[in-house]
C-alpha cells in the first residue's frame, strides 16, 4: 500500500501543476480581455490570437481568393454602371443644352471627380471606423452617418459652386465671352446635381458598409465600387435633366436658376452647424478642404482636354467615364486598405520605424517592391492589376454590343486602349502607396486627403492617355476614331 501511495504522489503533483498552469493562462487571457474592454467603448471582445501577435488578424481572414472575390464582383457592378454613364454621355453631348453651353462638357469631369472624391473619402472614413469597431451600436451608426451626410452636403455645395465657376472661366477664356444666363444655368445645375447625388450615394455607401459588417466582409473591398456603380450614372442623369430644364426656362422663368443658387448658399450655415457639432466630422469640416478643392482643379484640366478632344474624336466620350472610373475605383480600394492598415498599426505620424532613414525606405519604395513584394499591400496591388485587362475587355465589348458608341473595336484599338488603361492603373497604385505613407508620416489623415488627389490625377491621366491613344490610332490610319 505504501508503494502504491508513493507511485500516486507524482501523478497528484503533475495534476496540481497542470491546474495551476491552466489558472494562470485563464487569468492572463481575462486580463487581456479586461484591458481591451477598458480601452474600447464598444464592449466587443478582442481577437486573443491577434492581441497576442501570434498572427495578423487580416491574414487570418483574407486570402488571395477572398480579396479577389470581394473586390472583383463589386468592381464588375461598378464597371457596368460606368458603361451606362458612358452611353449616357455619348447621347447627351448632342443635346441642345450641351451644344449651346459648351462649358457643361468642361464641367463633367470635374463634377464626376468631385462626386467620386466625396463618396470615396466618405467610404474610406466609414470603412476605417467600421473596421476599428466604432460602428457596432445603433447610436454610433446614427452619429457617424448623420455627421458625415451633413459634411458631404457642405463639401458638395461649396466645391460644386467652385467647379461651375472654374468651368465658366475656362469657357470664357476659350470663347472670349460669358453669357449671364448660361452662367446661372451652369451653377444651378451643378449645385442640384452634386447635392442630390451626394445625399443618395452617401446613404448607399453607409448601407453597404453596415451590411458588409453583418456579412463579415471587409468594407474596404466593396463599399467604394458599389457606391461608384451608380455614382457617375446618377450624376450625369441629374446634370442633363437639370440643365435641360433650366435651359428651357430661359425667357419665361429667368428667376429660377438664381433662386436655386441662393437657396443652396443659404443652406451652407445649417450644414456647417450640424457637422461642427459632431466630433468625428469637425476636423474634416475645417481641415479637409484643400484635397477636395485641389482635386477639383486637377479634374477641370481633364475637362479642358475632353472638351477639345470631343470636337475631334466623337467616340472618345463613351470611353472616358469607363477608363477614369476603373482607375479611380481600383486605386480607391487600395488607398482605403492601406489607410485602414496604418490606423490599426500605429498612431498618426508613426510608421513603427527606429529612425527617419527607415521611415524613408518604408515610404519611397521601388516599383519592384511595390508590385512584386511579399507584403499584403503588394499582394493587393497584383490582384488589382490582374483585374484591369479582363474588366476593361468586358466593359468595352459591352459598349460595342449595345452599339451606342461611335468607335468600332478593331484589334489595334483594343490593344492601344488596354495599354493606356494598364499604364494608368499601374501609375496610380504605385503613387498611392508612396502618397498615403508620406501623408501618414506628416500626420495628415489619408482617409480624408489621399483619395481626392489620387482619383483626380487618375481622371487627368486617363483622359490624357485616352486622347493620346485616339490620336495615335488616327495617325496610323484607324480612321474609325475620327469624328464626323
Amino acid at each position: 500500500m505504501e508503494g502504491s501511495n508513493h507511485l500516486q504522489a507524482p501523478e497528484k503533483d503533475a495534476e496540481l501543476n497542470a491546474t495551476h498552469t491552466a489558472i494562470e493562462m485563464l487569468n492572463a487571457i481575462t486580463t487581456v480581455v479586461s484591458e481591451d474592454n477598458n480601452e474600447n467603448d464598444n464592449g466587443k471582445l478582442p481577437d486573443i490570437v491577434a492581441q497576442a501577435k501570434v498572427c495578423n488578424d487580416d491574414e487570418i481572414k483574407e486570402t488571395y481568393f477572398s480579396i479577389t472575390i470581394q473586390v472583383f464582383i463589386p468592381f464588375l457592378i461598378a464597371g457596368f454602371g460606368m458603361v451606362m454613364a458612358g452611353l449616357v454621355l455619348d447621347k447627351i453631348q448632342h443635346w441642345p443644352v450641351f451644344e449651346e453651353i459648351t462649358e457643361l462638357v468642361i464641367l463633367i469631369p470635374a463634377l464626376l471627380g468631385l462626386k467620386g472624391n466625396i463618396e470615396m473619402t466618405l467610404s474610406s472614413r466609414l470603412s476605417t471606423q467600421a473596421n476599428l469597431g466604432h460602428m457596432d451600436t445603433t447610436k454610433q451608426k446614427i452619429s457617424i452617418i448623420v455627421g458625415n451626410l451633413t459634411l458631404i452636403q457642405c463639401q458638395a455645395i461649396v466645391v460644386g459652386f467652385l467647379g461651375a465657376l472654374v468651368a465658366i472661366v475656362m469657357g470664357g477664356i476659350k470663347s472670349n465671352e460669358v453669357e449671364l444666363d448660361h452662367a446661372y444655368i451652369l451653377c444651378a445645375s451643378s449645385l442640384v446635381t452634386v447635392s442630390i447625388a451626394s445625399f443618395i450615394l452617401g446613404l448607399i455607401t453607409a448601407g453597404v458598409i453596415i451590411c458588409s459588417r453583418y456579412c463579415h466582409i471587409n468594407p474596404d473591398n466593396v463599399a467604394t465600387p458599389i457606391a461608384a456603380s451608380l455614382g457617375d450614372l446618377t450624376s450625369l442623369t441629374l446634370l442633363s435633366l437639370a440643365s435641360t430644364f433650366l435651359y428651357e426656362s430661359i425667357g419665361e422663368q429667368d428667376w429660377l436658376a438664381p433662386l436655386i443658387i441662393a437657396m443652396y448658399i443659404m443652406l451652407i450655415p445649417l450644414w456647417v452647424w450640424i457637422a461642427k457639432r459632431n466630433p468625428l466630422t469637425r476636423e474634416v469640416l475645417f481641415h479637409g478642404w484643400t484635397p477636395v478643392v485641389g482635386a477639383m482643379f486637377i479634374s477641370s484640366m481633364g475637362g479642358l482636354i475632353l472638351d477639345f478632344m470631343v470636337s475631334r474624336f466623337e467616340g472618345i466620350a463613351v470611353f472616358s467615364p469607363v477608363i477614369n472610373g476603373v482607375g479611380g475605383n481600383l486605386v480607391a480600394v487600395q488607398a482605403s486598405r492601406i489607410s485602414t492598415a496604418l490606423h490599426k498599426e500605429a498612431e498618426l505620424g508613426e510608421l513603427n520605424s527606429e529612425n527617419d532613414d527607415e521611415d524613408d525606405r518604408k515610404i519611397f519604395i521601388s516599383p519592384m517592391t511595390g508590385f512584386c513584394g511579399k507584403d499584403g499591400h503588394a499582394r493587393t496591388t497584383r490582384i488589382l492589376m490582374a483585374m484591369v485587362i479582363p474588366g476593361h475587355l468586358i466593359f468595352i465589348y459591352t459598349i460595342d454590343y449595345l452599339k451606342d458608341g461611335d468607335t468600332s473595336l478593331s484589334s489595334l484599338f483594343v490593344v492601344v486602349y488596354l495599354l493606356a488603361a494598364i499604364i494608368q492603373v499601374a501609375t496610380l497604385l504605385y503613387v498611392a502607396y508612396i502618397l498615403i505613407h508620406w501623408m501618414w508620416k506628416k500626420k495628415i489623415d489619408p482617409d480624408n486627403s489621399a483619395i481626392p488627389y489620387l482619383t483626380s490625377v487618375g481622371d487627368l491621366l486617363g483622359i490624357t492617355l485616352l486622347a493620346i491613344a485616339f490620336q495615335f490610332l488616327y495617325l496610323v490610319s484607324d480612321h474609325d476614331v475620327q469624328s464626323d
